[in-house]
């Protein structure tokens, strides 16, 4: 059975996910999902309309009080019972999200679906530990405590880079924390968000706590953001997009959650280990083919090493073998589309009047049915320039020279985003110094690019707001609430006076 009938076959009752099944979509409008290393159609679908959103969003509504009724303990069971699903299931998660993204399988398989799974067994023990503040006596005649409580129904919208793995970053802390949720996939890659939701039914996690809406930005999410049943919104996307959700996300009050796009700075000083910064840089821009907000896309280069570097970065991109994404030796896969694709490489085509194209900028000629792209290396560009400034999120790099320290963290800063970064030093205060002053929600020293469930993972500038992964991520998706009790059992309170009689 090929691709397509696999597919057909799997989601014959529908794409939308709602109160424990699968149904049709009902915008009258079809999407197809394309591999975009073969150009193959792998399944056709009716996206969701408001009438699927408004469906999706009365089943949350429907199964919040008894989720969020559950004990820790019992939602923490269900999550560890949801991961053991998950790794029974890795290696069909692994092979649908290679079909649907073009993503090399042993990077779905060592990366996606593991961290994946990984995720799932943090939420199931971070479920338990959901506390406030203890109680006291912070006024003489009243003792405080704090809850943290479930916001309610979450209604978030996923990107098509990682769509298995931003799945599992919005809904895991939201479920786990009580709330019930509705996540928007990317309808470009709607699959893996599906067999998540219904791994979690398989699980035992009940109906309505995790709906699926397959559905188009412009029609479904907008109506999702803005649903007055809706009391929290996440989104990972574009900042272009993010500003758009803001503006309806506050218009109706809810609770936000933003992570958007990146530019992240790589910045090599001239005690740096330059073989390692080499590998570093080539890895950390070409994960995924370029296609993540954390990327090493500006490497600045402390000017001893900067040819150095030059030179034995465009080497090791011009030995990556590009193809099949099934191929377990492949190394980078296709952009997601072709639309795409294109979008990645008019960027290069215009930088070449200001710029030199040191190696790849161009499709590879012997993979002319897919999305494919070569890696790509700048040199020369102006710090001001688009390929500096703008997220182009593909497989293309921009090497720049820097003098000073001063002027090697002012550059690193010198863009609206601030998701990411990297500072490559021998020199243990130069690193401090890097974490300190460069402004990104994460620092790596002498790397680029892990991530771990215990740790947040989020930005700040035009790379927006909120934490996923990570205890931390509860302050997203919980309702801080003051109790404080009387301990005097006197009618009359001594500040009664401020309002009606005296001491």
């Amino acid at each position: 059975m090929g691709n397509r009938d696999q597919m057909q076959d799997r989601f014959a009752d529908g794409a939308q996910y709602i109160g424990g099944r699968l149904r049709p979509g009902t915008s009258g409008r079809t999407q197809n999902i394309v591999n975009p290393a073969t150009g193959e159609t792998v399944l056709g679908y009716e996206l969701a309309g408001d009438a699927d959103v408004d469906a999706a969003v009365g089943a949350a509504r429907e199964a919040f009080p008894q989720w969020a009724g559950a004990t820790p303990g019992e939602r923490s069971d269900a999550l560890h019972s949801f991961a053991s699903v998950l790794a029974a299931q890795a290696d069909d998660f692994a092979r649908t999200e290679s079909l649907q993204c073009g993503k090399p399988i042993k990077l779905s398989t060592e990366f996606d679906v593991p961290g994946t799974v990984d995720n799932t067994a943090f939420f199931a023990g971070a479920a338990r530990h959901l506390q406030g503040q203890s109680a006291g006596e912070y006024s003489a005649d009243h003792t405080s405590y704090v809850r943290r409580e479930a916001i309610g129904v979450v209604g978030s919208i996923a990107p098509w880079n990682y769509p298995l793995q931003m799945a599992a970053w919005k809904i895991l802390p939201a479920i786990a924390a009580g709330n019930t949720i509705v996540l928007k996939p990317a309808e470009i890659t709607p699959l893996t968000s599906l067999m998540f939701a219904q791994a979690a039914t398989e699980a035992g996690i009940p109906d309505g706590v995790i709906n699926i809406i397959s559905g188009a930005g412009l029609g479904a999410g907008e109506h999702l953001v803005g649903h007055p049943d809706v009391a929290m919104t996440s989104f990972t996307g574009s900042t272009a997009v993010g500003k758009r959700v803001a503006e309806i996300a506050t218009s109706t009050v809810k609770r936000l959650h933003l992570e958007l796009g990146g530019k992240a700075p790589f910045v090599v000083f001239d005690d740096a280990d330059p073989e390692a910064a080499i590998q570093g840089a080539v890895a950390g821009a070409l994960i995924n083919s370029g296609q993540d907000c954390t990327a090493a896309t500006r490497v600045y280069v402390q000017r001893p090493l900067y040819d150095q570097l030059t030179a034995g970065i465009a080497d090791v991109m011009a030995g990556v073998r590009v193809g099949d994404p099934f191929d377990p030796s492949t190394d980078l896969g296709p952009l997601v589309s072709h639309t795409h694709r294109d979008r990645v490489a008019a960027f290069v085509e215009r930088a070449r009047a200001y710029a030199t194209v040191v190696t790849g900028g161009a499709v590879p000629k012997n993979h002319p049915e897919g999305a494919f792209y070569l890696p790509t290396l700048i040199a020369g560009a102006a710090q001001d320039s688009e390929v500096v400034q703008s997220e182009i999120f593909g497989p293309v790099l921009v090497i720049l020279p820097f003098d000073s320290d001063d002027e090697g963290i002012a550059l690193a800063n010198d863009t609206p985003y601030g998701l990411a970064a990297s500072a490559w030093t021998r020199d243990v205060f130069r690193a401090g110094r890097a974490t300190r002053e460069i402004k990104a929600g994460c620092v790596w020293v002498n790397d680029h690019i892990p991530i771990i469930s215990e740790m947040p993972h989020g930005g700040t500038k035009a790379s927006g707001y909120g934490k996923d992964m990570s205890v931390y991520s509860f302050d997203e998706y919980t309702q801080v609430k003051h109790v404080m009790y009387d301990n005097t059992a006197v009618a009359r309170k001594d500040w009664h006076r401020t309002i009606f009689g005296d001491r």
